[in-house]
């Protein structure tokens, strides 16, 4: 069969499926941005690279952008897809992310292929991500038209695709009805050989700073250091957790931008943000004891797993972070925001710890009882990497599922 991926970043969430295909024997292509970050022949698969035929608009309006950008994105693909047509290229599966718009004209040039797309997000005004913080309730109320006006991409598609994958329960649960009917849950999957505990495991950084499991370390990672991961809530939960624990290290992964919801006040990042907040609680030696170590190489991501004693992870009710996965999977110990997407995969007192998201005491206490207790460590990140094998292991569940999905006519 010849398959056709479109992701503006690709491979993105197809990267071990598109290569499973190869591996099948199947014809593959890629279509994706023009940003010359993959070579033309990549693992067997052909890469085609499109650009933009315009950029925006200056005088649309605010809640037209979104629209605007992803209809240019469409158009663009939609002119390269042209091209592909009459040299005589037809796919029978077009598998794409929707969340940019490219495929939202494709059926347009081969309409007898079928489309099958990526369901990551739908997004809902109010009992979801939106409006979770009351914090920041009057930052979320200016963005609620956006909201809104940021499914229509979606709706479009979902008129055109035959078939939809989702990776969690929680998240196929925000689309609406008609298009659950059409959605798979099959996460993207997890290389469990690959990210595995290890006792000899050194986190190295620079000469001068090597961290091991002979040191005491709280781990935090996110894209970006922003609310929607409850950075906030783990800076407010430091001053409790250095001061009672002398030795303890915090190790941040993320960068200063931000990744979902609204940007920081003006002249500030999240993170000078909330550490201005906080240092006033913090003694010099407490406040060294804080790392921010931006993005890591993902050989250094794994190996700070594995040097973790305490793995912290808050989430608002939105998208699940790979990295609590991966961090079951490295069978971290782990204090967690009792929300939607977490509960799904953490049951407290088995595979983790859950808090209340607002309650950064909580999450300093249950971090404390968990570096005091090694035994209950132990027993966590076993279960929790049990879990993560049985239920979201990349070879034996979730590719040959993919595969599965993508092959099914």
């Amino acid at each position: 069969m010849k398959f056709l991926f479109i992701h503006q970043n690709f491979p993105g969430q197809f990267l071990h499926l598109s290569k499973e295909l190869v591996r099948r024997n199947h014809e593959v292509i890629a279509l994706t941005l023009n940003h010359r970050r993959l070579p033309s022949d990549w693992s067997g698969i052909k890469i085609i690279e499109y650009e933009f035929v315009k950029g925006n608009g200056k005088d649309i309006f605010e809640l037209a952008v979104d629209f605007e950008s992803k209809t240019i994105r469409g158009a663009s693909c939609y002119l390269k897809a042209l091209e592909l047509r009459d040299e005589g290229y037809s796919p029978d599966v077009i598998i794409s992310h929707p969340g940019w718009g490219e495929s939202l004209f494709l059926k347009q040039v081969w309409p007898n292929s079928i489309l099958k797309i990526y369901c990551e997000w739908y997004y809902h005004t109010s009992g979801r991500d939106v409006m979770f913080e009351p914090e920041f309730e009057n930052q979320a109320q200016l963005y609620l038209p956006r909201v809104i006006a940021k499914n229509s991409s979606l709706l479009l598609h979902s008129e055109q695709a035959y078939s939809c994958i989702s990776p969690t329960v929680w998240q196929a649960s925000t689309f609406p009805d008609h298009f659950k009917k059409k959605i798979s849950i099959i996460h993207d999957g997890i290389d469990t050989d690959t990210v595995k505990p290890d006792a000899n495991s050194i986190l190295i950084l620079d000469k001068d700073r090597k961290f091991s499991r002979k040191d005491e370390i709280i781990t935090f990672v996110a894209r970006s250091l922003e609310p929607y991961r409850g950075f906030h809530i783990l800076m407010r939960s430091l001053p409790d957790l250095l001061k009672q624990r002398e030795n303890l290290k915090v190790l941040i992964v993320g960068d200063d931008g931000f990744s979902y919801g609204g940007s920081p006040p003006k002249g500030y990042s999240w993170k000078k943000l909330f550490l201005e907040e906080i240092r006033p609680l913090l003694n010099d030696q407490q406040h060294r004891r804080i790392f921010f170590l931006g993005k890591l190489p993902y050989e250094s991501y794994k190996a700070l797993l594995c040097v973790s004693t305490v793995h912290v992870y808050l989430t608002y009710p939105f998208v699940l972070s790979w990295s609590l996965l991966e961090a079951m999977s490295s069978a971290c110990a782990i204090v967690a925001s009792r929300t939607s997407p977490v509960e799904e995969v953490i049951r407290s007192g088995d595979t983790g710890i859950l808090v209340d998201f607002f309650d950064h005491k909580s999450v300093a206490e249950q971090t404390l009882e968990l570096l005091a207790d090694s035994n209950k460590r132990r027993m966590l990140g076993s279960n929790a990497r049990e879990y993560v094998k049985e239920n979201y292991d990349l070879k034996t569940k979730c590719l040959p599922e993919q595969v599965s999905w993508a092959e099914a006519l």
